[in-house]
């Protein structure tokens, strides 16, 4: 079975003032070491590469080097796959937001849930309760399951 994650962990395992620090490295540093399939949807890499290099957003950001070398070793390991749009992806994102009717900050939660439909990936690990409005994904909370 294969799940994806949310950028939410990816920043906390990198903000070491995080209180979810050391949870967000122990299962970050697991599912590395393991051979479960991860997925990463391009959108997630580009919000990591953002925030984490946004001094107004993160208490100590990373420099563009340091984060894109966090990514890189994700996406070397053999079990991470990268998912992005694919044809049709405008029909599956409208059936995905219509019953939720994503606004503001909700429309890029609603574009990775469609992303991960469109792929068939039915787990997500975060700390965003958001992603609960989307009823064919399974969120999964690493620093309360």
């Amino acid at each position: 079975m294969s799940f994806a994650v949310d950028v939410n962990v990816l920043l906390y395992a990198s903000d070491s003032s995080s209180p979810f620090h050391a949870r967000a490295t122990e299962v970050l540093t697991g599912w590395a070491a393991g051979g479960e399939v991860f997925c990463l949807a391009w959108p997630t890499v580009m919000s990591y590469l953002r925030i984490a290099t946004h001094a107004a957003i993160f208490a100590r950001p990373l420099s563009a080097d340091d984060a894109m070398v966090n990514i890189g070793a994700l996406v070397a390991l053999p079990h991470v796959r990268l998912l992005a749009e694919e044809d049709g992806f405008w029909e599956v994102y409208r059936e995905v937001a219509g019953p939720v009717r994503p606004r503001g900050s909700l429309v890029p939660d609603a574009h990775l849930a469609a992303i991960l439909r469109q792929h068939g990936v039915t787990v997500l690990q975060t700390n965003d309760r958001d992603f609960r409005r989307f009823d064919f994904l399974q969120v999964r909370n690493p620093f309360s399951d």
